[in-house]
């Protein structure tokens, strides 16, 4: 068993010493993330011991909250890297002449090895500074420090091999990432609750407290700040806690490793006319919309993005109207819709990063500078077909969330305008800054390795680009001539054709080297 330990230990650190040899974008990536997960155990460390100050109860409540908060980061947060760590995946080990115990505590020592596994030690440890009042206090938190470690580590493991069927498939990964925005978004709830004045926060801290008291996180945390029998007995309560975990988890590894990979089976095709057939006449134009909707319909890091840009207007909607003395005026719904027209037209700054390299079909197709002016129509076509319900939605929402019931028709033109002047501003982009999408199982990557850099400079110069030219529109309306929100969507309009156009010369110019830039090898 010492073998395995060691083996697995020595794997680990190779994969994460890989990064050291990659290139730069690796290396830097690499060291930030060090830098991070060091900088993150000192500061939690330091506010974990510094807990010592307030008073013991309030003490215990606190560590309570922070305890059960690093437990959920810990099942949570591996759901996210699903697809990019090798090690959470049971079916990348299912090959080692291994039983099922010992690759449980391989990989077990896999989830304990590394920098961010060290920083959680480090920042769990400061419980231990922050409420031990006594030797007795010590002994029992040095043994609750190192199960609430290991119930980390078991939990998070039980969850990725019990998930790790459903997210290798298209399906599972469309609800991992809507339930992972959901996190964030239950993450700001007591945030909202406190700039609204609906609760006071030392009650707040008190009742969250007392809910999770007898979770086995909070029953650490008692452990530490009691130190006696009382302390011993919750401690040996969890430590069956951590076992029966331990014993699931093996259980549902030796499914795992059993279980056929259900992500590479064929899916049906829906036979049928579509949107565009229907209202569309038959030509490229039709078929460039058809396309994107499905694109739209069936690509997981599409709804992650459409969902965020809804979820986050409507939660900054509330928390700024409860912060702005006087309550808001009808700027702030306006405010609020065109951010998230914004935020949806940002995902066409790369508009040819999705397809990869079977761009080179579109290539064949186009034929001429009217041609891609067609394809870029389409596109365009496709977004805003899909962006003007969840921009009416976010305008109703915004309007009535701000006491601004009068305010929807101008936000829902605003939206529409801003809309406009993002897809004219990422038709240029799409064009003069390619890159490729990578294929894979995690509904949160971003460009190819080694392309990371061309994404930053697409995003930025993308999003610079539609503050400077929604300025003409926004400096007069947040001066309170909102009427200028009717001349919104021709302005829009007026910008996305010249986007349109000037994206259509450049791209048709460099076809080459827009397919090149969008099939690098992931």
């Amino acid at each position: 068993m010492s073998g395995t330990v060691a083996l697995f230990a020595q794997l680990k650190l190779r994969l994460l010493a890989g990064n050291l040899r990659g290139d730069l974008q690796r290396k830097l990536g690499f060291v930030f993330s060090l830098v991070v997960a060091a900088g993150l155990a000192v500061l939690g460390f330091a506010l974990m011991a510094l807990v010592r100050l307030a008073p013991h109860d309030v003490a215990a409540d606190i560590v309570v909250v922070a305890y059960t908060a690093i437990l959920v980061g810990w099942m949570v947060v591996p759901l996210l890297a699903f697809g990019l760590d090798d090690t959470l995946d049971p079916a990348r080990l299912s090959l080692f002449p291994l039983r099922t115990g010992e690759l449980a505590v391989g990989m077990f020592t896999a989830s304990a090895t590394g920098v961010w596994p060290v920083a959680t030690l480090v920042v769990v440890a400061g419980g231990l500074a922050g409420l031990a009042t006594s030797p007795g206090g010590v002994l029992v938190g040095a043994v609750a420090v190192l199960l609430q470690f290991a119930l980390c580590l078991v939990l998070s493991r039980l969850v990725t091999t019990s998930l790790s069927g459903a997210l290798r498939t298209r399906r599972g990964r469309d609800v991992l990432a809507v339930a992972a925005l959901f996190v964030v978004v239950l993450a700001q709830l007591p945030n909202l609750l406190l700039n609204t004045n609906l609760g006071d926060p030392a009650a707040m801290l008190r009742g969250t407290a007392g809910v999770l008291r007898w979770t086995p996180p909070g029953m650490l945390a008692h452990a530490i700040a009691d130190g006696g029998l009382i302390g011993l007995a919750e401690v040996a309560v969890v430590a069956l806690v951590v076992v029966l975990a331990a014993w699931l988890w093996i259980k549902a590894l030796s499914r795992a490793l059993v279980t056929p990979d259900a992500s590479p089976q064929g899916s049906s095709v829906r036979e049928g006319s579509g949107l565009a057939d229907r209202f569309l006449p038959d030509g490229p134009l039709a078929a460039v919309v058809a396309k994107e909707l499905k694109y739209l319909r069936r690509e997981p890091r599409f709804r992650v993005l459409w969902f965020t840009s809804v979820v986050v207007s409507a939660v900054l909607a509330l928390s700024l109207s409860s912060n702005i003395p006087g309550g808001a005026g009808p700027w702030l719904p306006i405010a609020t819709t065109s951010m998230a027209a914004i935020m949806i037209a940002l995902q066409s700054g790369n508009l040819y990063g999705i397809d990869g390299a079977s761009l080179w079909m579109n290539v064949v197709a186009i034929g001429s500078e009217d041609g891609f002016r067609t394809d870029l129509a389409g596109r365009h076509l496709a977004n805003a077909i899909a962006a003007t319900p969840l921009l009416v939605a976010v305008a109703v929402a915004g309007s009535l969330l701000t006491g601004q019931p009068t305010a929807i028709p101008f936000a829902v033109l605003a939206g529409w305008g801003a809309l406009g002047v993002g897809l004219g501003v990422g038709a240029v982009t799409s064009v003069a800054i390619p890159y490729t999408v990578p294929e894979r199982m995690n509904a949160f990557t971003g460009a190819a390795p080694g392309q990371g850099g061309q994404a930053f400079v697409s995003s930025m110069g993308a999003f610079a680009g539609i503050a400077a030219l929604t300025l003409p529109l926004a400096v007069p309306i947040a001066f309170g001539l909102v009427w200028l929100c009717v001349v919104a969507p021709v302005y829009g309009l007026l910008i996305e054709t010249l986007g349109r156009r000037l994206g259509a010369t450049i791209g048709f110019s460099r076809m080459p080297e827009l397919v090149a830039a969008v099939s690098r090898p992931t």
